[in-house]
């Protein structure tokens, strides 16, 4: 099984591809990982760093789900999964899920912030080149090799994670 999932920030991608992999007993891979050298989110690997992390993880596992996109420094990463999976959600539900998850990280949180900010541009972001909008992750899903299920985000875990399973099923038993 190699699933990669994408979506707005704030959808859960990350907490699904946790979950996926702990179901499936399959590595988990944060894309996060490769950009962030901390998890304060402050400080950026630079792209040959990303690439020393990725490429052990890519040839080193015939298994995987992967949670985010590697696709503005990498574009063809993660190219040989099976299946794509988008999360959409309301925006109302995304920014709010955002806004607490921004209330738990940190103490000082005013109510916004630049990600806030870059996060609200999700949708009107037309430009297919700005990381993490909508427009990129339709490119994404126009360019896919593999196919491409959608899902709403709002969905419980353990529904979604059917959905997939049974997309995945689907693949497997194609002639």
């Amino acid at each position: 099984m190699r699933i990669q999932i994408i979506g707005g920030s704030g959808t859960g991608k990350s907490t699904l591809g946790k979950w996926i992999g702990k179901q499936e007993s399959i590595p988990w891979i944060d894309s996060d990982h490769y950009l962030w050298k901390d998890h304060t989110f402050t400080e950026k690997r630079s792209v040959a760093e990303r690439y020393a992390l990725y490429t052990p993880d890519i040839e080193n596992r015939q298994q995987y789900v992967v949670s985010g996109s590697v696709f503005s420094w990498n574009r063809t990463g993660f190219d040989n999964r099976e299946l794509l999976v988008f999360l959409r959600l309301d925006e109302t539900t995304r920014m709010n899920r955002l806004i607490q998850r921004e209330q738990e990280r940190y103490p000082d949180f005013t109510g916004t912030n630049a990600f806030l900010d870059w996060c609200s541009t999700y949708l009107t972001a037309t430009n297919p080149a700005m990381i993490g909008t909508l427009a990129e992750h339709r490119l994404q899903m126009e360019r896919s090799a593999s196919p491409v299920i959608e899902i709403d985000a709002a969905l419980p875990t353990d529904e979604i994670y059917r959905q997939i399973r049974h997309a995945y099923q689907q693949l497997q038993n194609a002639p």
